[in-house]
């Protein structure tokens, strides 16, 4: 089956209002930004995201923070996101906060069909207990706070019960993909794009290089395309458009 579509507003064209999207990369590295750029010039709203952090350095993400166009965000990481951090204190943004490793095993389990999960991470913390902020009122107060999850013991240890994440689309990054959307990352942009890629329910792919089916080497895919319903092929302008967050010169 051949899975590419011609271009980046062709692959987002049936993305509606508040849809969910789960999103691959973490900081600038592996972001899906031609495909995140595309759902920005369709000026889609209300929508609900599941990725590491929203974006950094007005890229990525961080042009549909700025533009108002996210309406939650479930995620592990503000950063220095000053424009995610305002939002979200304001009362303008609804924000679940969890774990990193939690973020990744919920997403990998709801695209392995598993619903749920317990995990030690967050026990005797308020990821177990409820109480952590959502959404703010603006004011200092909060609106809305996370509710109390259930612990069970095995073993003698207590682990908290999280639930798998399915979205109705993902966006994910990568080096290399054939027509038939097997996929290969390169490096750290692996990152979450395979975990985001399994959660979505649409997986569309931008990549870097597209190659006939045959080309990857089966041991070399790093994701099989039966995650994947849509490919677009970058331009080689747009695969070398690579930003560096943080700059740093060896003596």
């Amino acid at each position: 089956m051949d899975k590419v579509v011609a271009t980046a507003a062709e692959a987002v064209a049936d993305v509606p209002d508040g849809a969910t999207l789960a999103v691959g990369g973490f900081g600038l590295s592996g972001v899906p930004n031609v495909l995140i750029q595309a759902l920005y010039e369709r000026e889609v709203s209300g929508l609900g995201v599941v990725s590491n952090n929203c974006g950094a350095m007005e890229s990525g993400l961080a042009i549909l923070l700025a533009a108002g166009r996210i309406a939650r965000v479930t995620g592990s990481y503000i950063g220095a996101n000053k424009e995610f951090a305002r939002q979200y204190l304001s009362g303008e943004l609804e924000v679940e906060m969890i774990p990193q490793g939690t973020l990744a095993e919920r997403l990998r389990a709801g695209g392995a069909g598993i619903p749920a999960f317990f995990t030690p991470a967050g026990v005797g913390t308020q990821v177990a207990e409820g109480g952590l902020p959502w959404r703010y009122d603006g004011e200092g107060g909060v609106a809305l706070a996370s509710p109390p999850k259930e612990v069970r013991e095995f073993d003698g240890t207590e682990y908290v019960l999280e639930r798998g994440i399915r979205t109705d689309f993902a966006l994910v990054r990568a080096a290399r993909g054939d027509r038939h959307g097997n996929l290969v990352f390169n490096k750290s942009t692996r990152n979450f794009n395979p975990l985001a890629a399994m959660a979505g329910r649409v997986t569309i792919a931008e990549v870097e290089e597209l190659v006939e089916p045959g080309e990857i080497e089966p041991d070399a895919v790093h994701l099989p395309g039966i995650f994947v319903q849509r490919v677009v092929a970058l331009t080689p302008e747009q695969a070398a458009d690579k930003r560096i967050e943080q700059r740093t010169v060896s003596a």
